[in-house]
């Protein structure tokens, strides 16, 4: 038996490209003691992967050169040598780019065991894991989101963003997101609920971008949650409520490493903002909380979620391009299976 892998041969010089990546096969060596060995079902592609293929300082290392690039994966254990994992196991662990791994059942947090009949697998790698524990620890540690209040979220048709505007709207709160395009904005509204989106595209000019959001937002915003950076984030100040707050949980507008500057510094200080950058990753002991809240509303139908699926693992480098451009709907996974 073989797997196919996608290895991080080059690192960008600007804008990534798929020849940043090479396709191997090789065989699979045969499980030491403590071993599984995992069949992915799906592989989950994530802005973070973007960062990870510069080599420069950062929250985390740099993904290493010519190693299999990193990604989270929800799949099938297919053999064992652990007494914790069996075969038939649906587990979900950072498998990389490929179509199996072999992990140490040893290794803390490695491998998650998951009830896939009671939710999908793929909305482990999304609504139901990591992109949703990363809106629900922003908007309820960072926000602080109270009943009344008007919160704000940039990318709010994404894996992240489409989260944060619904558990907003369960708390009580007024949603506005921010959308690129009719078609994703009407999502917004119409599936996910919010009470107003803008389009960023509409509106390409500051001026036009304030204006629509003091019109979706008249009473200003009492907390955001920041996935782009750029001109959404300069409108978002202008309109936040004196002792505001705001959780930056992605630059998706720098991560061709050009500048992302700020217009209005200032109103950081004359409105007394908090702005707190994180990692969700950083935050493992509100884990279980998170996701009991997510999957028991994810199994009851009353947090809606979308996908965007690409099929066989050569597909995995254009689907993550087409992520960074704007390109997929939801959740950005690719099938393997």
């Amino acid at each position: 038996m073989t797997n196919k892998q996608f290895l991080l041969t080059s690192r960008p010089e600007r804008e990534a490209t798929a020849a940043n990546f090479t396709l191997v096969e090789l065989p699979i060596p045969a499980l030491a003691e403590g071993q599984v060995l995992v069949r992915h079902h799906y592989l989950s592609l994530d802005p973070y992967m973007r960062g990870r293929m510069n080599d420069t300082k950062s929250y985390a290392p740099p993904q290493p050169l010519n190693q299999v690039m990193i990604g989270g994966t929800a799949g099938e254990v297919i053999d064992s040598r652990s007494p914790s994992f069996a075969a038939g196991d649906h587990v979900v662990g950072m498998g990389g780019w490929q179509q199996f791994s072999i992990v140490d059942a040893n290794a803390r947090g490695a491998l998650r065991k998951v009830d896939a009949t009671r939710i999908p697998m793929p909305a482990f790698l999304g609504v139901a894991g990591m992109p949703g524990v990363t809106a629900w620890y922003g908007l309820n540690k960072i926000i602080e989101a109270k009943a009344g209040q008007t919160i704000a979220v940039s990318a709010a048709s994404g894996a992240v963003g489409s989260v944060v505007g619904q558990l907003a709207k369960a708390h009580g709160c007024r949603a506005i997101g921010f959308a690129g395009g009719p078609e994703k904005c009407g999502y917004v509204l119409n599936e996910l609920g919010f009470d107003a989106c803008v389009d960023y595209k509409r509106h390409g000019d500051p001026k036009s971008l304030y204006r629509a959001l003091k019109e979706a937002a008249p009473e200003g915003i009492h907390g955001h949650f920041e996935n782009v950076g750029g001109a959404v984030l300069d409108a978002v100040l202008s309109r936040m409520n004196d002792f505001g707050r705001v959780a930056v949980c992605g630059m998706i507008s720098g991560y061709d490493g050009e500048p992302i500057p700020l217009r209005y510094p200032q109103l950081i200080l004359t409105s007394r903002l908090l702005l707190q950058g994180f990692i969700v990753s950083e935050h493992m002991h509100v884990w279980p909380e998170a996701l009991a809240d997510l999957g028991a509303r994810v199994a009851a139908g009353t947090l809606k979620y979308r996908e965007t699926i690409a099929d066989g693992i050569e597909s995995a480098p254009e689907a993550f391009l087409g992520l960074l451009r704007g390109k997929n709907f939801g959740k950005q996974l690719v099938k393997l299976t």
